[in-house]
Formats: structure tokens, sequence, C-alpha cells
């Protein structure tokens, strides 16, 4: 890797460390290949990303960045999973850490916050932001949908005395 490639690297963490709402660091030493692209695949499909990338340029990248105090995490074969989603990452980090005892969490950062491993779990436990506009959206239609039944209820209770005089008389 020459200067200039150095400098692209460092550039781009600097823009995951920046734009990402959670960046979790983990050990991979003993993940296969395939094993790998598995990660990759269910952090793509939970709109995340994973990178390795080495630890000094990951440092260099860190300097001035909120999240600066991550560094300590970077030692051994680090990854780095991140997604703009404040809980994509983690969920799914946590996720293929239980699935495999090969990965293993150190913790990561959220904004300024320093996680520990506990800090990464705790922060998969969290509902992903579509599960929170989902139950917020529900919240808005619920008073709706009380007010039409409200609405409705009392033309029904018209229609059954008039549906039950109507059978009376034909009685």
């Amino acid at each position: 890797m020459d200067r200039a490639q150095k400098q692209t690297a460092v550039e781009e963490l600097g823009q995951i460390f920046t734009d990402s709402g959670v960046v979790v660091v983990a050990h991979y030493a003993g993940l296969t290949v395939a094993e790998m692209q598995d990660l990759r695949s269910q952090m793509r499909a939970a709109g995340g990303k994973v990178r390795v990338a080495k630890n000094r340029l990951a440092r260099i990248a860190l300097e001035g960045k909120p999240c600066e105090g991550m560094e300590k995490l970077l030692k051994g074969q680090t990854v780095l999973a991140y997604s703009e989603d404040p809980v994509a990452a983690a969920k799914v980090v946590e996720a293929y850490a239980k699935k495999n005892g090969k990965f293993v969490i150190l913790g990561g950062a959220m904004g300024p916050e320093i996680l520990d491993e506990n800090g990464v779990k705790a922060v998969a436990s969290l509902p992903s932001r579509e599960e929170v506009l989902a139950s917020i959206a529900a919240c808005i239609g619920a008073p709706a949908g009380n007010l039409v039944s409200a609405i409705m209820a009392p033309a029904s209770n018209i229609a059954g005395v008039l549906s039950t005089l109507e059978e009376r008389e034909a009685a």
C-alpha cells in the first residue's frame, strides 16, 4: 500500500467514524472467507457495512473525531461494522457473535459515546429505526380508527333498530 492509498484509506475511515450512527469493533481471528462473506451479506441486508482496516490507519483516522476514545479497542485482528441507523449494525453483530464463537465483540462508538461489549449489546436490544417509525404510525392511526368507529356507531345502531322494527311488523 503506497502513501496515496493510505491517505485515501484514512479519509474513508474518517468518513465512517464521522457519518455512522454506530461503529462496532470486533475480533474476527479464525473466521473463514465464507463466514466473513456471510457477515457482510447480513450487514448489507440490514443497511450497514463491514470494513477490515489496518489499526494504525484507523487510529490516524480517529484523531480529532468525537469517537476518538475508541482507539483503545483497535488491537489485534479487528473488523469495523457500521451503519447510519444507530441500531442496525449492533443488532447484526450481536446476532452473528451468538452464532459464531470466533467472532468477539470488543466495543464500539455511538457518536461521541464509547461503548464496551455490554454497551453494544444494550444498543442491539433497542428497537430499530423502522420499528420506532412503525409504532409511531400505529399510535397516530389508532385515534383515527376509534373516531371512525364512534361516528359509525349511531348509524349502525339506527340500522339495528330499523331492522328489529321491520321484523316485528313482518311477524
